[in-house]
């Protein structure tokens, strides 16, 4: 059982975000008096959520893995859903990657041509003088 800082620290969160996760629902810690305490349930669905959020998964998405987990003993269906989300995930960043390696193309394509024209321009300038 840990207090909010501890389980913050613990995370690598700030006490904010713990909040914050628990007036969307994601996680409920346990209450002492005022004070909110966390248990190893917490924590790890604190990780997943934490984990669904650096692999692109919305709010409502992390909140359906969760509530799949709770609802099915066997995971049988979360683990469906979590294969076809991240299907859909892979197919998005593939697309993204793609549209920024075209951006990035240009863009280097832009910055050679500008400095060879501005090579070109001092080239002539000192040649005039």
């Amino acid at each position: 059982m840990l207090g909010i800082q501890e389980a913050a620290t613990q995370l690598g969160v700030t006490m904010r975000a713990l909040r914050f996760y628990e007036d969307k629902g994601l996680i409920a810690p346990q209450r002492v008096g005022t004070t909110r305490v966390y248990s190893r349930r917490e924590i790890v669905r604190m990780q997943l959520i934490l984990r669904g959020k650096r692999l692109g998964f919305s709010i409502r998405e992390i909140k359906e893995f969760l509530d799949l987990y709770d609802a099915d003993p066997e995971h049988l269906e979360q683990v469906r859903q979590l294969q076809s989300k991240v299907g859909v995930r892979i197919t998005d960043l593939r697309k993204q990657k793609r549209a920024i390696e075209q951006t990035l193309e240009e863009l280097l394509l832009i910055d050679r041509q500008a400095r060879e024209w501005l090579e070109g321009r001092s080239a002539g300038v000192g040649g005039d003088a």
